[in-house]
This record gives C-alpha cells, sequence and structure tokens, in this order.
C-alpha cells in the first residue's frame, strides 16, 4: 500500500507548494483536489490544485514531471460535488466539470476519479435511486470510454441543517452499494472506502470490505470520535455533528490496526491517504502541517 494526502486541506497552497509539501512529508502520493475555481460551496470544498480546465499535453506533461522529479504520485483527481442537486442549474454545472475531470486524468494517465454519487436530499432513498438509474449510467459510459474508473465516497455528506433531511450523497451503506452496483455493473465504478463514515452511522466497518473488495478503488484515513454523552442527550435523529467529531486518524474511534488488517486480507495494495478535517488542526498553516506530521507518523505503524 502507498500512504498519502487527500490534498483538499492544503488550501492556499498552489500546485507545485502542495507537491513540495507531500514530497518533504516523505508521503508517495496525493489525492488532488480539482474543483472549478473560486467556486467553493462548503469547507474543504472549492480547492483546486489541478486546474483541469483548457487541460492540453504540455499541461498534463509539467505535471507528471514535476511529480516525478519530487517522487510524488497522483492517486486519483478529486472532485466531490452533488451530481444528483435538486436543483437543475446547479446538477448540470456538477456534471459538466466531473466529466472535465475524468478527462483531465485520462490525459495525465491517473486513470481514477474520486468523487460523490450526490442525492436529492429532500426526496427518499427510493426517489433517490431511481435518479441515480437516470443520471449516472451517462457518466459511467464516458467514463469507460476515457478509461478512467470511479471511486464513490461513503460519506452520507450530512452533518448540519444544510444537508437535512437526507443528505447530499446516496452511496453511504453497503445495502445501497449492493442496489446500485446492480443498476451499473461496471469494472469502472466502484469506492474510495472511508471507515469513519461508519463509525457515526454505529455501523461495522470491517465486514463490508471482504465483501466489495473488487470494489475498492481508493482508500482514506479519517477519524470520527462519537461523544456518547452527548448521543445519549440528542439522539441519532440530531444533526450528526452535535454528536460526533471528524479527527486525525488515532485521535478518534476507528481501529486503525483492524482496519488495515483487513485490506491486507483481502490483497489491497493501491493508495490510500490522509484526510485531514480534524478542525483542532486548522488554526494557522503550522498547524496543519502539524496534523499532517502527526497522521503519518501513526499511520507508519501499520503502512510504510
Amino acid at each position: 500500500m502507498k500512504l498519502g494526502l487527500v490534498s483538499a486541506i492544503l488550501d492556499g497552497w498552489n500546485f507545485e507548494e502542495m507537491i513540495d509539501t507531500v514530497s518533504e512529508m516523505g508521503l508517495t502520493c496525493v489525492e488532488a483536489a480539482c474543483w472549478p475555481q473560486g467556486k467553493a460551496e462548503r469547507r474543504y470544498a472549492g480547492v483546486s490544485h489541478i486546474d483541469v480546465e483548457g487541460m492540453t499535453d504540455e499541461k498534463a506533461a509539467y505535471i507528471l514531471d514535476y511529480c516525478k522529479k519530487k517522487n510524488v504520485e497522483i492517486s486519483a483527481l478529486a472532485f466531490y460535488p452533488n451530481t444528483m442537486d435538486g436543483n437543475l442549474e446547479k446538477r448540470q454545472e456538477n456534471i459538466a466539470h466531473l466529466k472535465k475531470v475524468i478527462e483531465a486524468s485520462a490525459r495525465l494517465g491517473v486513470n481514477l476519479v474520486t468523487t460523490f454519487i450526490g442525492r436529492d436530499s429532500g426526496k427518499s432513498v427510493e426517489e433517490n435511486i431511481e435518479f441515480f438509474r437516470e443520471i449516472w449510467p451517462p457518466i459511467i459510459a464516458y467514463a469507460e470510454e476515457k478509461k478512467v474508473r470511479i471511486a464513490i465516497e461513503n460519506c452520507p455528506m450530512l452533518f448540519g441543517k444544510d444537508q437535512w433531511p437526507g443528505g447530499q450523497n446516496l452511496m453511504t451503506t453497503p445495502v445501497i452499494w449492493r442496489k446500485l452496483f446492480e443498476i451499473i455493473d461496471s469494472e469502472y465504478f466502484g469506492l474510495n472506502y472511508d471507515p469513519s463514515h461508519f463509525i457515526w452511522q454505529q455501523m461495522d466497518y470491517i465486514k463490508p470490505i471482504y465483501e466489495f473488495r473488487d470494489k475498492i478503488f481508493h482508500v482514506h484515513y479519517k477519524d470520527i470520535k462519537l461523544y456518547r454523552d452527548r448521543l445519549e442527550e440528542c439522539g441519532v435523529m440530531a444533526y450528526p455533528l452535535e454528536y460526533m467529531s471528524p479527527k486525525l486518524p488515532g485521535l478518534g474511534d476507528v481501529d486503525w490496526g483492524y482496519y488495515v488488517s483487513a485490506l491486507t486480507d483481502i490483497g489491497y495494495e493501491g493508495y490510500t491517504c490522509i484526510e485531514v478535517e480534524d478542525k483542532a488542526f486548522e488554526g494557522s498553516r503550522e498547524r496543519v502541517l502539524d496534523s499532517i506530521r502527526l497522521s503519518k507518523r501513526y499511520l507508519e505503524q501499520f503502512v510504510i
């Protein structure tokens, strides 16, 4: 397995500075954020370390050459929008940019894009599955044409009132994964597996690794701390951030030895990237860098 970083935490660093930082930290890969320029919609969104607009062979050659000199691989191009937004204009904009990210991933020879399925948060799961049946087959067909795999992160995108009631990502649980993989049976359609999202949903984050072993294209290392005292006060129907918080790996409730052990059981040898969303480490650039150092130091017990 290769240990890297999700670049979104390095907001304010340009491409070269971002790659330099990843290299200096001794990490070997990076999941590079590719949002549209200047269109932040939420925390960690809107970061763009690779501008996919007008990607040319010359630009791609420069990016790949710079990464090679710094001994850093691009694990995936990352863009996490809501492609099933109830607002038609937003939905179309997000799908259009996702296709540009797919094109850029092919041109760079990365051939992997990490993203969300999206969801109309005001509609039921059943209605969203039918929505998925309409929207996503053409996207995956386009990715297949470009020979680019699509890895969907299992984050519900339900944190507070802005995403209430249903969240903004349908592909959150094994029972839904099975249905969507049945609708789109493609070797180009899989998972970006993050154990932290199972924690606050109070689900087993190990068992699905074995069932979906052939669908795990990319892996995240992010932790979640569940505050039992708060949960007892507000219950599971409350906004999730009322009873949980994203943390650095090792500072939450994921058993990382158990998790990596399961990945080795299935023979996973792909990219694994640290995702930092811990508010305790966002006060300054140095604190952000500290968060990466601490995460790497901890995870090197299990991944070299």
